[in-house]
């Protein structure tokens, strides 16, 4: 499941429809941007966890969290340094996520 999910990230990315990292996920929130998945890693600490899991019930966002740690995201998105979460910016590309994953 992982695997394909971030394989279909890599798409995302290229496509130019991901935010990465934490700070600018939250902040696309704030502003008002239509966020329809935030990829969490799974090795993010318990505050950075507790962060993305609040933002994400109060602005009503979709959260996962993947087994592999931020490196793994981060390469499977084009990045060079670990990313705990990203955000899908595009419908299109949330529902092909969504269908490598039990909600």
């Amino acid at each position: 499941m992982d695997t394909r999910i971030l394989g279909s990230l890599g798409l995302c990315s290229k496509a130019g429809k991901l935010i990465y990292g934490v700070p600018m996920i939250i902040e696309a929130m704030q502003k008002g941007k239509r966020v329809f998945l935030v990829i969490e890693a799974g090795d993010t600490s318990n505050n950075t966890h507790k962060k993305i899991s609040d933002k994400c019930n109060f602005y009503q966002v979709e959260k996962i969290q993947l087994d592999v740690d931020g490196g793994t995201l981060a390469s499977a998105v084009g990045k060079s340094s670990a990313l705990a979460a990203v955000a899908i910016t595009d419908e299109g590309f949330y529902t092909m996520v969504s269908k490598y994953f039990d909600k």
